[in-house]
């Protein structure tokens, strides 16, 4: 990704084709990832638009063998990192990570493959670049090619945005990218638009592979919520056996579909974000050995797997995009044999869905207050922790992050490295012994830097900020000395309560239209994810071919009928009946403004409709009102619609 500037970078020359069967065993490329790698190879950035599971880390992980510097590969998912930096290993390919789940050893060993060349590619997740050190070790290398999976996360039309994605152009100049390749399974035409603006990819250089599987089966069938458990025992069972996903929205819905398949013979897995991360990867290794497994999981699952004989992929509630639908299907049927894809439509949980799409937007005041405590400061720059900010202003950290993103980009803050306030340490030999190790001023200094550390059961608490100006030393020298004292194999230290500053520059903005402004946008990515559920509800039941609506979705013609969805099938389309919206009883509005006079929080309308829809939020959480009885009591009646009976009830 060149500057005017700069000169464009040299060609590489080598074959692919002989790289392709030399490291990585293959005779032929598969489709769509010969142009790719011949884009970057003649030094072009170019975009992959590919289905899951189509190949797109090839398209990357080759031309980084042709190439003389660095390829830095931007991912979220540490899973996936993990499982191609084996992979690649194993060829003889010197790859590595950076992450959070590093030791204090493993990232020193890293960050100096990184200075002396010996890395070929990088993996790290997009909130990586937030780290100053990180930025200004990347300045001075060679970056060839920065590779950024899940592209589409670029774009606020997309399905799946995320808040640090939207700088990651900016980062790519910065360390001077010669190139980059964006990489998505899902990216309609607003959203490649937005990629190709964003990383200044010419369209020739945009390659977007066939959607289209003939192998799956697009099923869609309405059920009543009495007859939504039997329904997926029945087809369970009279479909053969084989490798099968069910996808639910909720982890406790996971635990329950899984308890209840289990119960009728057939042997279920619970796998979603709250297990323990050994628990995790045990069901999906047995999964991925089993050749008849069932798991029953959130979203979480199958990001990065590489299953090729999944069989049957349930929808038991409808995912919440196109985009994710299309994700979760495409895991289905990878060895080219026939699978099956089904969701069971049930009407009433579409307001539930549409009701989460609502739940992170906070309110007007919520960002009032976040904005006044922001440019109130007189010092010009501020330091968050974003769990207590987002308390103190009821915002969800997210959110929090992506006020902050929209803040950054247009010129209001500028944000620096974030840092750990304190330090938690367990000593592995007693103070003496340590000390042992020292003389002199360092002894001495190391004796006053453990006076300031408090202890609970086992583990000290140090408050870096306090130690700092009471032993009148620098912060960065105690960090230092924690580190050391750690590598050494002394004490076993972690950081905590992470601080992020941000530098004010234009302290004067009038924070009152600037509220309004950023309120809209929130209200705006609220909107367009309830119309992303919307499209989800019109395949369900359109008249015509499914698969031809979902291939055009995606920019792809389907020239015939696919001869396999519900449609080509049946010869008619799905028929959703509508969900009951229940009747408010007045005393609900009685008890709700009584309670609302015990909680401030809940005068505001939409916190109100929040609660009775059952959805949290972090000082509703801290002040438990999840337990009160009418919490979640309107859970099925639609977001909006309760909103006008609050905005009208809570007035009197």
């Amino acid at each position: 990704m060149t500057s005017a500037s700069q000169s464009p970078p040299e060609p590489a020359l080598a074959d692919p084709h002989e790289t392709l069967a030399r490291v990585f065993g293959f005779e032929a490329f598969r489709p769509g990832q010969e142009p790719v790698i011949r884009s970057l190879l003649e030094g072009h950035s170019a975009a992959a638009v590919f289905p899951t599971g189509g190949g797109k880390s090839l398209c990357y992980q080759l031309p980084a063998l042709h190439f003389p510097g660095l390829t830095l590969v931007v991912s979220p998912l540490i899973a996936l990192m993990k499982d191609q930096i084996d992979q690649l290993t194993q060829r003889g390919v010197s790859a590595a990570r950076l992450d959070s789940s590093l030791t204090f050893q493993e990232n020193k060993e890293v960050m100096a493959g990184i200075r002396s060349g010996a890395l070929k590619l990088l993996y790290v997740a997009p909130e990586r670049f937030s780290n100053e050190r990180f930025r200004e070790t990347l300045s001075q290398q060679r970056i060839s090619l920065m590779a950024v999976d899940e592209a589409h996360c670029i774009s606020e039309w997309g399905h799946n945005f995320r808040p640090d994605y939207l700088k990651l152009s900016g980062y790519a100049r910065m360390c001077r990218a010669e190139r980059v390749l964006a990489l998505t399974a899902t990216a309609p035409a607003k959203v490649l638009e937005d990629i190709q603006e964003g990383f200044e990819i010419a369209p020739e250089h945009s390659v977007r592979t066939g959607f289209f599987r003939p192998n799956l089966a697009l099923l869609a069938t309405p059920v009543e919520p009495a007859r939504r458990d039997e329904a997926l025992v029945e087809r369970l069972r009279a479909r053969d056996p084989g490798p099968t996903i069910v996808y639910v929205t909720l982890q406790r819905t996971a635990e329950q579909i899984a308890d209840l398949l289990t119960t009728q013979g057939i042997a279920a897995q619970p796998y979603h974000a709250g297990l323990k991360p050994e628990e995790r990867a045990r069901i999906q290794e047995r999964f991925m050995a089993s050749e008849r497994g069932v798991v029953v999981a959130t979203i979480a699952f199958g990001m990065g797997i590489d299953k090729s004989d999944i069989r049957y992929v349930y929808h038991y509630n409808l995912p919440k995009s196109l985009e994710n639908l299309a994700q979760e299907i495409g895991r289905a049927g990878r060895d080219g044999e026939d699978a099956v894809c089904e969701q069971l439509i049930c009407s009433e949980d579409l307001n539930v869905i549409r009701n989460f799409a609502c739940g992170d937007t906070p309110t007007l005041g919520a960002v009032g207050s976040f904005l006044r405590r922001l440019f109130g400061s007189d010092q010009g720059s501020v330091d968050l922790n974003l769990h207590t900010t987002g308390y103190e202003h009821d915002i969800r950290q997210l959110v929090l992050r992506t006020l902050l993103t929209y803040l950054e980009l247009d010129g209001l803050i500028a944000g620096g490295t974030p840092y750990y306030a304190s330090y938690k340490f367990k000593p592995l030999q007693s103070s003496s012994e340590i000390l042992g190790h020292f003389n002199g001023p360092r002894r001495q200094f190391l004796q006053g830097l453990f006076r300031q550390a408090t202890k609970a059961k086992t583990w000290f608490t140090i408050d870096l900020d306090r130690s700092s100006e009471v032993l009148g030393e620098p912060r960065k020298r105690l960090v230092s000395a924690l580190d050391y004292l750690a590598e050494k194999g002394w004490l076993t230290l972690k950081p905590s309560d992470v601080r992020f500053p941000y530098k004010i520059l234009q302290p004067d903005v009038d924070v009152s239209d600037l509220t309004s402004r950023l309120h809209q946008r929130l209200l705006d990515l609220e909107a367009r994810e309830l119309a992303r559920l919307q499209q989800v509800v019109d395949l369900s039941t359109i008249e015509g071919c499914r698969w031809a609506t979902l291939c055009a979705h995606f920019g792809e013609n389907l020239e015939q009928e696919c001869d396999h969805c519900s449609w080509c099938l049946e010869g008619e389309a799905a028929a959703l009946k509508p969900a009951e919206i229940p009747e408010v009883e007045p005393t609900t509005w009685e008890n709700l403004r009584a309670l609302a006079g015990e909680h401030p929080l809940l005068a505001d309308p939409r916190a109100a409709t929040r609660f009775l829809v059952g959805l949290s939020s972090p000082k509703a959480g801290r002040l438990r009102l999840g337990k009160h009885p009418l919490f979640g009591s309107l859970s099925t009646m639609p977001f909006h619609q309760l909103l006008e009976l609050c905005e009208q009830n809570l007035k009197r």
